[in-house]
């Protein structure tokens, strides 16, 4: 009777569940809103604002984009008026506004996004859930 070493086995188990990570990777693509937008829209670098904001176009309207991404990731918090729809994840951003041809939607960072829609957004963008817009410790940023 043949008997299999211990390193065999937990090798074997280890390529299962690498080979079960890789197979959902590919199946259900990035694991959070940015992942989300970036698979599923097209990509508009003439439209990114500096090298803080990374644009994607979408020919369906900012309201039905925003149901597609809420419906897969649920935002911290969300602002919808005239203007477009911002939502407002634990560290990044998805602004969706109106274009002639559908959509244009803007990736970034808390730390950029909220000053530059801080007049839009005001105080509807509530923080909390891990923001670290603000900044450090007792007394920082305040």
């Amino acid at each position: 009777m043949k008997t299999y070493r211990p390193w065999f086995v937990v090798g074997a188990a280890v390529a299962v569940v690498g080979a079960l990570v890789a197979a959902f990777g590919i199946f259900y693509g990035n694991f959070s809103p940015r992942g989300y937008v970036e698979d599923r829209y097209t990509r508009a670098a003439s439209r990114d604002i500096g090298g803080n904001a990374v644009a994607y176009t979408s020919s369906k309207s900012p309201s039905q984009v925003a149901d597609e991404v809420t419906d897969a990731w649920k935002p911290a918090d969300q602002y919808i008026d005239g203007s477009g729809v911002y939502l407002r994840y634990d560290d990044e951003s998805v602004v969706i506004l109106p274009i002639a041809a559908g959509s244009v939607i803007l990736l970034e960072r808390m730390t950029t996004a909220y000053p530059r829609y801080h007049s839009t957004v005001g105080s509807h963008w509530g923080w909390g859930r891990g923001s670290t817009v603000r900044g450090g410790g007792p007394g920082t940023g305040k």
